[in-house]
């Protein structure tokens, strides 16, 4: 029988995309909806891999189960590198996807197109509870739309444009976005490594 991996997120669209990402691998992948409610930790870490580990460390130990996490932002260049850490609340502690989009624009304004870069930063950690955690990262570059566009992700997907293509990450299929996105290529390093730890 596969063993139980935990997707330590409260956020229910990450969450699935997630489980997404990992299907067909030797887990029984389960969510915190499979469980007593937990609440959510504070994100205190400055990194996305400090915050990604005490998620990780915080959901596996409080249930003592294998647990993989991730800590993922958005990095715009004209705005020395944020909303970054702070991308879920770029608008405030309670802002929604379309406060912090709506926030992004209106400080992305005056700026050109040709300044408007900005990549998404992904880092995955793998824990299990008495053993130290595995992390792994991925990034895609890319550039800020000047309005949203797309119905599909989550997130500053309406606004992200990918090098190369020229439609946001809403726009694309699940598998088109999986196949370049930050959290698609850090977990296709962190399926690689949980394979070959069987």
């Amino acid at each position: 029988m596969s063993e139980p991996l935990l997707i330590g997120s409260a956020n229910r669209n990450k969450a699935r995309e997630l489980a997404t990402l990992l299907e067909g691998r030797p887990w029984t992948v389960v969510s915190l909806g499979d469980f007593p409610a937990i609440e959510s930790p504070d994100e205190t870490g400055t990194t996305f891999a400090e915050n990604a580990i005490l998620k990780a460390r915080y959901y596996g130990d409080a249930l003592q189960i294998a647990c993989i996490a991730d800590d993922s932002g958005l990095m715009v260049d004209a705005l020395d590198g944020a909303p970054g850490v702070f991308s879920a609340r770029y608008a405030g502690e309670d802002a929604d996807d379309s406060a912090n989009n709506k926030k992004l624009l209106e400080a992305l304004e005056d700026t050109p197109w040709h300044e408007r870069s900005a990549r998404f930063v992904c880092c995955a950690a793998f824990y299990v509870p008495g053993e130290e955690p595995h992390i792994e990262e991925g990034e895609v570059l890319g550039h800020i739309a000047v309005s949203p566009f797309g119905e599909n992700g989550f997130g500053y997907d309406p606004l992200f444009v990918p090098d190369g293509f020229d439609m946001t990450f809403a726009e694309m299929s699940v598998a088109e976005k999986h196949e370049i996105s930050h959290r698609g290529r850090a977990f296709a390093k962190m399926r690689s490594w949980l394979e070959a730890r069987q």
